[in-house]
């Protein structure tokens, strides 16, 4: 009786201290990588433009690639709805909706998401010129996590940066060819 009092004392002390630490973490977290890639400003905004072609590069749509997916509007359009459902616990539900677009320079999009967990986050691609034929791509999140979640802002760059480097050399590779 004496260890199990023991370890739920442990198990206790372990919430209370990340409780007390999530306190002290900041709710707002940003996260952004960018690569080079060997094609012209114009063309590779107009394929980033184009919630679709995620199927393509982005690591999250390419972890389950039978989600049921559903489109509401025009592709490359503000307005434009990409909504996915995945019996993948790790992928989840949620949405995506194109909010705003500079032609040549940026899309901008908020995502929705229901499950595993619910957030809101803006996502942010844009487009910059290295030479006439090199550009630069940076793909940037921004959002807000509440109390206790934001706990999770303390690990959210390496891991969701991650998932980003991978989906931008996908994005690379793809335009490159």
């Amino acid at each position: 009786m004496k260890i199990i009092l023991t370890i739920l004392a442990v198990i206790v002390g372990i919430i209370v201290l990340l409780l007390v630490v999530a306190l002290f973490v900041k709710k707002e977290y940003k996260v952004r990588r960018e690569i080079t890639i060997n094609r012209s400003k114009g063309s590779v905004y107009d394929y980033i433009k184009f919630l679709k072609n995620q199927d393509n590069y982005s690591k999250w749509v390419m972890a389950d690639p039978g989600m049921k997916k559903t489109y509401t509007g025009i592709d490359g359009a503000v307005g434009f709805k990409y909504a996915w459902d995945s019996k993948d616990k790790n992928v989840g539900e949620g949405e995506q909706e194109i909010i705003s677009l500079t032609e040549d320079e940026k899309v901008n999009i908020e995502v929705r998401f229901v499950r595993p967990f619910e957030g809101i986050g803006v996502a942010e691609m844009t487009t910059t010129p290295v030479t006439s034929d090199q550009t630069k791509v940076s793909w940037g999140m921004n959002g807000v996590s509440k109390y206790p979640m934001n706990i999770t802002n303390l690990f959210i760059d390496g891991i969701l940066g991650k998932d980003l480097e991978t989906s931008l050399n996908n994005l690379k590779n793809i335009l490159e060819k």
